[in-house]
């Protein structure tokens, strides 16, 4: 095996692993909403919470990566990140508890999903980083979706504690991997001078972190109530297992997006990243627009629709991330992504508690459509970076 092959698969490895935690919670909502009397706006703000310790600390994190060396820092914010779950399972008994270990989470996984593109960076060239990046966002794809299906299968046996503490301790272990398995390249970017603040001076660069700021908003405001949404109608209610069943479908939809990123990345490397991304982003914002109005749906068209859905919802992030990395130099790019990480993950805080708002207010008729103007803020960041001037294989 190709040492930078060897390379890509432990990262994607370890992005798995600690990538169990982001969704567990998503996962088990209706039963921990249930059992600490949360409303809608509340069970939104638990997991907004992850979102905002995950925002605090990307740029720091960035920051970090790109003075080396990146995997001591990957190591470091896997293991914290278990540690923060567990301690939710140990320690929460209420909103204000589970926000607090929520939000401690999302600051140590701020280590490992950036910093880690940043070493893929540093391994593999431009004209093959939509590849690489395609198969290690499609590892976090795989990750959130087995978190799904894991965690209700768990919780159905043992309970809700019991899952999230299952789903935990692969952050644990993913640690040490990163450092026994992989070494810093050779001839690693290094800057010693920071975040070169010149960049947001750069407008196809602020369109294109527009762009990924438009992906995060539907992305993360979906997955954190999609599978509560399954619960609620009747195809899936009319099972009687209507937490497992959910869990799975949900699980499964978002684990293909592994498949969408690994082939989205492929495509934008063939024909261009700004093509690519217009036909995803189209797509799902017709489906956000729509998604809450097909409750009623028999269980086999419900389910194609949800499985369409989580492939549009994620096939974006890897030609975004790309983009990005090819409109700075090499030395800016773990900070560039930091930014572009900061911008797109402060507006995941907001996004599950207005759709938690909507809901409240009107049902999930109410609710997706709010998803729907992340895509269409993100198809004007398009428009932009068609508009000028060539940028090389952005276009």
């Amino acid at each position: 095996m190709r040492e930078r092959t060897r390379v890509l698969a432990v990262a994607s490895a370890v992005l798995y692993l600690a990538g169990l935690v982001w969704y567990n919670y998503s996962a088990l909502l209706p039963l921990i909403a249930d059992d600490w009397a949360l409303t809608g706006v509340e069970a939104g703000l638990v997991f907004a919470a992850f979102q905002l310790g995950y925002a605090v600390a990307i740029l720091p994190a960035g920051a970090l990566a790109d003075r080396g060396p990146v995997r001591w820092l990957i190591a470091a914010g896997s293991v914290g990140t278990g540690l923060a779950t567990l301690g939710f399972v140990i320690f929460a008994d209420g909103f204000l508890a589970g926000s607090a270990f929520r939000f401690l989470g999302g600051v140590a996984i701020a280590g490992v999903y950036v910093p880690g593109m940043r070493f893929l960076s540093d391994w593999y060239p431009a004209d093959e980083r939509g590849r690489a990046f395609g198969v290690y966002v499609g590892a976090f794809s795989l990750s959130s979706g087995s978190s799904y299906f894991l965690a209700s299968a768990v919780a159905s046996a043992l309970g809700w504690r019991a899952a999230i503490a299952a789903t935990s301790l692969g952050a644990i272990v993913a640690g040490p991997l990163i450092l026994g398995l992989t070494r810093e390249h050779p001839d690693a970017a290094d800057s010693r001078t920071g975040f070169d603040w010149s960049i947001l001076r750069d407008r196809s660069y602020l369109a294109a972190v527009g762009v990924y700021v438009g992906h995060n908003w539907e992305l993360f405001g979906a997955r954190n109530w999609i599978q509560a949404f399954l619960v609620s109608t009747p195809a899936v209610a009319a099972t009687g297992a209507a937490t497992v069943v959910a869990g799975t479908l949900t699980g499964v939809t978002v684990a293909l997006g592994s498949v969408a990123n690994a082939a989205s990345g492929v495509v934008s490397d063939r024909v261009g990243r700004l093509p690519t991304l217009a036909v995803i982003l189209a797509a799902s914002a017709i489906l956000s627009a729509t998604l809450g109005f097909l409750g009623w749906l028999p269980l086999a068209a419900l389910v194609a629709v949800v499985v369409v859905y989580g492939l549009a919802l994620t096939a974006d992030s890897s030609p975004t991330s790309t983009m990005v990395t090819e409109l700075v130099d090499e030395e800016n790019v773990g900070t560039a992504l930091a930014f572009q990480s900061f911008a797109g993950f402060a507006l995941t805080v907001p996004a599950p508690v207005v759709f938690g708002a909507a809901l409240d207010a009107g049902g999930y008729g109410l609710a997706f459509p709010t998803l729907a103007v992340g895509p269409v803020l993100g198809l004007l960041g398009l428009a932009y970076l068609r508009s000028a001037s060539g940028r090389g294989r952005v276009a």
